[in-house]
């Protein structure tokens, strides 16, 4: 471990992940020479550059910095990549994008949240609420918050809220002082495996809370009998009386929810969320458990929660007009396209819901085939796209038609991208949902020009 202070260049390599670049922009923020590599422009790295940090897009060694204090990498860097081998040939400091939330870490007050689903709009909420209360925080997040526009901010409050990734098992570097866990079900088991060493993953990472801690987790939770009973627990269900605090007397207005939160020692009523999705009455259940700890008053956190935005790609209204709706979400496994369908269905009772999705790697499509076929024909029409292989080779035999024909009974197209921009501008359609984790957000503003 090297100290923070003494850190004066910084190289990263797959600076344009979300992750990656909250930490770049963290630096960045304290003075540090940053600059990085990655194989696509998007969005978020034009942001970087505008805030100073150099970025190139090809593979090229003579675009590094001479003798970097610490070179990063993302964990979906393949070792064939050029700057990834001549930095470990040079005997440079290198370290995953883990270790140095490590070091970032060591010596704050942690708030970090887990979970195969939920943990970047929990996370984000969090953040919005220590932040618009002033309470403050530094907050490193999974997405773009769309209340400032950003996945970093910083604080003098020696407080962090940082998403415990369980991706590479990250998350076990981490000493959080308050954990929540959102879900743990099967996921990526290119990774794991087996589903029982995700589940003990997790049991692992409960014994990670430092001993004045606290538990935050969902109640009905997988293994909840095993997680570590040594620390303060605290538990949160939409709707069960067994939970420490559960949302009752939910209203749908204008595609949010008002609801109460009700405790056995307390009650919080008023609750304005403005977003969609019974799943994400939750996600504020769990930050409001996070704000009651931290001493938050009832005022702020109602008066946070009502202004708190979303984040970027998670349950997103792109249009919301009497002739159209159009959400986009990043959803990428069957419990969040249930969750998804399930939250626009209970919004938009009577509406045809079309789905677009594109499938997330070659070996999740095959480990779950069979689930997302059950959850995608919850939509009245279903869209698939060419599966996104991220960092994978393709696996003979598994693409999008395969995952088609699992769901018979349902009305599915499997078309191009460009086809599909055919499609809905002749199509209409009235409720339109783009999900998936690849790039499927860049047809998002092309989309929405077709259908406005």
């Amino acid at each position: 471990m090297i100290e923070l202070k003494n850190i004066q260049t910084i190289y990263f390599i797959g600076i344009g992940g979300i992750g990656m670049s909250a930490l770049a922009r963290y630096f960045n923020a304290k003075g540090t020479k940053v600059s990085g590599y990655d194989r696509a422009q998007t969005a978020l790295t034009k942001q970087l550059m505008e805030e100073g940090i150099d970025i190139h897009f090809e593979e090229n060694i003579g675009l590094i910095p001479l003798n970097p204090d610490v070179v990063v990498y993302t964990p979906a860097i393949p070792v064939s990549n050029k700057e990834w081998q001549f930095c470990t040939q040079q005997g440079y400091l290198m370290v995953k994008r883990s270790d140095l939330l490590q070091w970032i870490t060591y010596n704050s007050f942690n708030i970090c949240i887990s979970g195969t689903h939920g943990k970047t709009t929990t996370s984000t909420m969090i953040a919005h609420i220590l932040r618009n209360s002033g309470y403050g925080c530094n907050a490193f997040l999974g997405g773009i918050s769309t209340n400032y526009q950003t996945n970093f901010w910083s604080s003098d409050n020696n407080v962090v809220v940082v998403e415990a990734d369980e991706y590479d098992r990250s998350f076990l570097k981490l000493a959080p002082n308050i954990a929540i866990i959102t879900a743990i079900d099967p996921d990526h088991l290119d990774i794991y495996g087996t589903s029982q060493a995700v589940e003990d993953a997790f049991v692992a990472f409960s014994h990670k809370i430092k001993l004045d801690g606290s538990l935050i987790y969902h109640y009905g939770i997988r293994n909840a009998d095993k997680l570590n009973k040594n620390i303060n627990r605290f538990t949160y269900n939409l709707s069960n009386g067994n939970a420490s605090i559960y949302a009752t007397e939910i209203k749908i207005k204008n595609g949010g929810y008002i609801f109460t939160v009700q405790s056995n020692e307390w009650q919080l009523s008023s609750i304005h969320l403005n977003m969609g999705g019974m799943h994400n009455i939750e996600n504020a259940l769990a930050a409001i458990l996070v704000a009651k700890q931290l001493g938050i008053s009832d005022e702020l956190i109602q008066e946070s929660i009502k202004t708190f935005k979303g984040v970027k790609r998670r349950f997103e209204f792109i249009i919301k007009s009497e002739k159209h709706i159009f959400i986009d979400d990043y959803a990428h496994h069957p419990a969040e396209l249930d969750a998804l369908i399930q939250g626009v269905r209970g919004l938009y009772p009577n509406k045809k819901i079309t789905l677009i999705f594109q499938p997330h790697l070659y070996s999740r499509t095959k480990d779950f085939a069979d689930a997302f076929a059950q959850s995608l024909q919850n939509a009245d029409q279903i869209i698939l796209l060419p599966i996104y292989p991220a960092r994978e080779l393709p696996i003979p035999g598994i693409d999008s038609e395969w995952l088609a024909a699992k769901m018979k009974d349902k009305k599915v197209l499997v078309i191009s991208k460009e086809a599909l921009l055919q499609w809905v501008q002749i199509e209409q359609p009235e409720l339109m949902i783009t999900a998936g984790a690849g790039d499927i957000d860049q047809l998002i503003q092309p989309l929405k020009q077709l259908l406005q």
